[in-house]
């Protein structure tokens, strides 16, 4: 998938800046990582990338 790489970049990037200026602690956003990292594994990824797919497709449109 196409738009896999630059969302990862953005979510990081993301994640930096809230641990950067303290509006979430380290435990947190391990926390939301694992949950990341073991929702991939399940049934639902399917359905969480084709939810991310169909809003960037829509923010896409926007533009045009």
């Amino acid at each position: 998938m196409v738009i896999s790489v630059p969302i990862v970049l953005l979510l990081a990037a993301a994640t930096l800046l809230l641990l950067r200026f303290k509006a979430v602690g380290l435990g947190a956003a391990v926390a939301v990582a694992l949950f990341g990292f073991y929702l991939a594994g399940t049934d639902a990824a399917d359905t969480v990338n084709q939810l991310v797919t169909a809003v960037a497709s829509a923010l896409a449109g926007i533009g045009r």
